[in-house]
């Protein structure tokens, strides 16, 4: 009794006549006989197997780990060698294949109970992408993959959660946290503000400071210019004071010495008329009268004449002047 086979790419055939493999290969298309031949299927196409269980972390607290695996047969032979994958009509005979899955659950559980009982529940709550990376390799090496001609193509823990009254307390606790870093940023905010409130004050001191410092550095450096102007202008009085006295000294010097030279020439003018008085003595005064008497004009000597008929008045009886002299003697005064 024969039958045709034509298998998908997806899967690898092994064809079994009388306790001999005949054919092997994925995709095969052939003609066999039924009563005498066993057929092998062995799926090569990936496979997804989500998980889900409860574990208990290093401090006692129920974990719920949720997570997937993806892999696929890479080695057919291997897997047809430890599972039956032999057909009945287009069923497997027995229950093989899907112990596949079970058994990599198994060992995932394994994998996670050993990681999860060295942390505490905050701890494993937070590790789930680094635990994802450890479990992955974990499984890539182990001894059930490699038996089985395994090839993990994916692993990926999608969940870990506390239960409810567990999650509710750290709900709690993480909203109190929340609440105080806000109060914290907030009051650090307003510290922040208060500082540089603080730090614009002192910077407005400062300014103050340094503008009043300006402020008497110039005034000093007027004052000390006033005080120089004024040293200088006190040196030039005390230079001209020094230079009037010495010139004050130099003009009672001098006049000093005119007057001296005054009292010189007077006392020899004096001398010359005390000579000359005593050469007069000596001479009869009617001689000198007469000398005078030399170089005068005509009224002159009519008003000596009349001088001395005045002082002989006593002596002289009757004096008799004629009119025309004295309008001579008149006109002559006013021609002068």
């Amino acid at each position: 009794m024969f039958a045709y086979l034509k298998a998908d790419p997806a899967s690898y055939i092994i064809l079994y006549s009388k306790g001999r493999k005949k054919q092997s290969g994925r995709g095969l298309s052939f003609f066999y006989f039924r009563p005498t031949s066993t057929l092998l299927k062995i799926p090569m196409n990936s496979t997804d197997v989500p998980f889900m269980f409860e574990e208990i972390s290093a401090d006692y607290q129920d974990i719920t780990v949720q997570g997937q695996l993806t892999y696929r047969i890479a080695d057919a032979e291997k897997a047809a060698e430890v599972l039956d994958y032999s057909l009945s009509g287009n069923s497997y005979k027995s229950e093989d294949p899907k112990k596949i899955n079970i058994r990599l659950v198994n060992r995932i559980k394994v994998f996670i109970k050993e990681e999860l009982q060295q942390q505490k529940l905050t701890a494993c709550l937070q590790a789930a992408e680094a635990l994802s990376s450890s479990l992955c390799a974990k499984l890539t090496t182990c001894s059930l993959v490699k038996n089985l001609g395994l090839e993990i193509l994916d692993f990926n823990i999608l969940a870990l959660k506390p239960n409810p009254e567990t999650f509710r307390a750290l709900e709690a606790k993480v909203r109190e946290e929340l609440l105080k870093n806000a109060d914290e940023a907030r009051y650090s905010r307003r510290n922040a503000s208060v500082e540089q409130e603080r730090a614009i004050k002192e910077n407005e001191f400062n300014t103050e400071i340094a503008i009043e410092n300006k402020k008497k550095e110039v005034e000093e450096t007027k004052l000390k210019a006033r005080r120089e102007l004024q040293e200088q202008d006190f040196m030039l009085r005390n230079q001209e004071l020094s230079s009037g006295i010495e010139l004050e000294e130099k003009n009672k010097e001098l006049v000093g010495l005119e007057t001296h030279n005054e009292k010189l020439k007077a006392s020899a003018k004096a001398y010359g008329v005390e000579v000359l008085m005593k050469a007069y003595e000596k001479i009869d005064p009617k001689v000198i009268q007469a000398l005078s008497m030399v170089n005068m004009d005509s009224p002159q000597i009519i008003a000596n004449a009349f001088n001395e008929l005045a002082a002989n008045a006593g002596k002289i009886g009757e004096l008799n002047i004629s009119p025309e002299l004295l309008n001579e003697l008149v006109k002559k005064k006013r021609n002068r």
